[in-house]
């Protein structure tokens, strides 16, 4: 058995789909009208409720007890694209992380919690390029410098 990928449930498949487009520059998989499935293993389902045979009462608004997690290499010209937004809900301003990591999340147009991370590769350079060294920054971070090492040879934001 394998992983295959996450699926939510909304209540305008056009509506969403430009949403996931415009904002993440998600790419399209397939398209079945009522389904759409991105490249990245996401997938919007409009008429969740007739498909899986319930009540559409019980598919609920803001539950707030699962998210979508996106990083960032560019954190800050993301922020300033989500400013630009009138659709944009926030649940809260961007927060730093104990580990420095910046974040910030927000609903989707039906309601499903969006946390966007500052790559975390950028949160290295961020305080490398501040003047911390490795030590400081793997002490900073929670993480070993062989640790820290090896995600940045891993290739770059």
């Amino acid at each position: 058995m394998r992983y295959f990928g996450t699926m939510i449930a909304v209540n305008d498949i056009a509506t969403s789909r430009k949403f996931y487009e415009d904002l993440f520059g998600l790419e399209v998989f397939q398209d079945y009208g009522i389904n759409v499935s991105f490249s990245c293993g996401v997938s919007i389902q409009q008429d969740y409720d007739r498909i899986a045979n319930f009540p559409k009462e019980k598919i609920l608004k803001e539950p707030n007890n699962m998210e979508l997690y996106f990083e960032e290499i560019d954190f800050d010209g993301f922020l300033r694209t989500l400013k630009e937004r009138s659709d944009i809900r926030y649940l809260h301003d961007v927060l730093e992380q104990g580990w420095g990591q910046r974040t910030v999340r927000f609903y989707d147009p039906d309601g499903h919690i969006i946390e966007v991370g500052e790559d975390i590769k950028a949160v290295i350079r961020r305080f490398l390029d501040s003047g911390m060294s490795k030590e400081e920054t793997s002490k900073r971070m929670g993480m070993s410098v062989n640790d820290l090492e090896m995600l940045l040879a891993a290739g770059s934001p």
